[in-house]
């Protein structure tokens, strides 16, 4: 018998692991409301065409998604645009605070709207992700206080990132999430 369950695929770039942590999380939420997910690195993509539902997500480095992410959706570009895709990022931006900060951190740089627009999701939410002052030089550091950043460490935010999984379970149709999921 063949399940009616919704077939998510979440596809994932990560350097440093943030992003593959938040992907898994994503998957673990959805696959608790009955949703058949399958995970993978974007380089490890499963064949697009078994999913209805592809979630995708990367880290942002020097202002872009990463290479596995850009080139995962110019070589899938023509089968994303034909599925329900929902896509995140993963950067310092939304931890950003202050004036200026903030202003800078809603801004979605320009090479990563050029391919969100390719692809045109239906949603694409970007999060915090972790970040270190070790191995940061101090010009990079003082940047970081001067926009507003106010910690190191783990910014992510996981209610949010809850929050925008039920977001794609209900706009699926799954049931609300009786989630016994740890937040990391």
């Amino acid at each position: 018998m063949e399940s009616n369950a919704p077939r998510i695929a979440v596809v994932y770039a990560t350097e440093k692991g943030s992003t593959r942590d938040i992907a898994e999380f994503i998957a673990a939420e959805l696959n608790e409301q009955g949703a058949e997910v399958e995970l993978s690195d974007a380089e490890h993509a499963p064949e697009l065409s078994r999913f209805d539902t592809v979630v995708l997500g990367s880290a942002i480095h020097d202002m872009d998604l990463l290479p596995a992410a850009v080139t995962f959706v110019r070589t899938h570009r023509a089968a994303l645009r034909n599925k329900n895709v929902w896509l995140f990022s993963v950067g310092l931006g939304p931890a950003l605070g202050g004036r200026i900060g903030s202003r800078i951190g809603r801004i979605v740089p320009k090479k990563i709207a050029t391919l969100r627009d390719s692809i045109t999701p239906r949603d694409y939410q970007a999060f915090s992700g972790h970040y270190e002052c070790v191995g940061v030089s101090l010009k990079a550091r003082v940047l970081y206080r001067l926009m507003g950043g106010g910690r190191y460490g783990d910014l992510r935010d996981w209610a949010a990132i809850r929050s925008w999984s039920a977001t794609i379970a209900q706009s699926l149709g799954l049931p609300a999430a009786q989630s016994n999921i740890v937040v990391p």
